[in-house]
């Protein structure tokens, strides 16, 4: 009997993407940002948390290359004295841990609300209209507005603790109702099918009949929406921590990395928000390639591999 592992290497998903360069090109540059961002304790030269090894009188050095550049720090340093390389690997774990998370919330809320729509008629209007709402509000406001009670709350000091989780559920709550319209759209069209009459008539429930028959035929929009949904997240981030409503500067992130470093672009010090600035681009655009190819794949009208 063939294993799992087997019959993936002989799938033709796995056949279809190594014939496809851009898809494995992305998605080798993918891995090793990953890698680099979750394993930045170990790869990153310098800790940009630990304050008895940041000296100020470091504060913006140029890139190693640059004249004044000092080879301990090869993308230079920002204003704070921090190692820019080791900077970046930290604000980007921040960052995909954010997209990820929020990504995560949003699925787990519009999963459900989408399933509930579409199987439970009398359900349907009520889900839909707070969809509807939820839409007429952007992120931004959201964000403004949670983060101005956590503030008063706990005050700048406690924002700062709970920034992380904050920010995945400001972005969750802001962005579930693309998927509750996605499931909803696809468990109408299943419900009808001929599978979904045979368990009513053997007397499975609706429980089990929505969770355990219809959610995975409804599971590949849902892939192709998370992937863009990730490249969403992550941009979300940024311009909150542009707008000053995202990651502290003492716990940076690629957004507010960009952001504390904009007022010195016009001095000189460019590569304080040009390089993380890069880096950003970089992860989003090869988690949007990807998302391409697997919307490609999971639609064969579109897919000409």
């Amino acid at each position: 009997m063939r294993t799992r592992w087997q019959r993936f290497k002989e799938s033709y998903m796995l056949y279809s993407f190594l014939r496809d360069p851009m898809a494995v090109t992305c998605f080798a540059i993918l891995a090793l940002l990953f890698f680099t961002a979750f394993a930045a304790p170990v790869v990153a030269p310098h800790d940009p948390y630990n304050t008895k090894t940041i000296d100020i009188m470091n504060a913006q050095l140029p890139p190693a290359w640059e004249h004044g550049g000092n080879a301990d720090f090869l993308l230079g340093t920002d204003a704070q004295g921090r190692d820019m390389l080791s900077t970046m690997l930290y604000g980007m774990r921040v960052s995909i841990i954010i997209g990820i998370g929020a990504v995560c919330l949003q699925a787990f809320l519009g999963i459900v609300v989408g399933l509930l729509s579409g199987y439970i008629k009398r359900l349907d209007n009520i889900l839909m209209r707070i969809a509807d709402v939820q839409l007429s509000f952007s992120t931004y406001m959201v964000a403004i507005f949670i983060g101005a009670i956590v503030q008063a709350a706990f005050g700048v000091a406690g924002y700062d603790e709970v920034a992380v989780p904050l920010i995945i559920v400001i972005i969750g709550l802001a962005e579930w109702p693309q998927y509750a319209r996605t499931v909803r759209a696809s468990v109408l069209a299943e419900r009808k099918k001929e599978y979904v009459e045979a368990a009513r008539v053997i007397g499975l429930s609706k429980t089990r009949i929505m969770w355990r028959h219809i959610l995975p035929n409804t599971l590949s929009p849902v892939l192709v929406i998370s992937t863009v949904q990730v490249a969403n997240a992550i941009m979300s981030e940024a311009a909150l921590s542009f707008l000053g409503l995202g990651m502290p500067v003492t716990k940076p992130s690629l957004g507010s990395l960009i952001t504390a470093g904009f007022e010195y672009i016009f001095s000189g010090s460019w590569w304080i928000t040009i390089f993380p600035g890069i880096l950003l681009v970089t992860l989003i655009l090869v988690i949007n390639l990807l998302g391409d190819w697997v919307r490609d794949f999971l639609n064969p009208k579109l897919y000409k591999g």
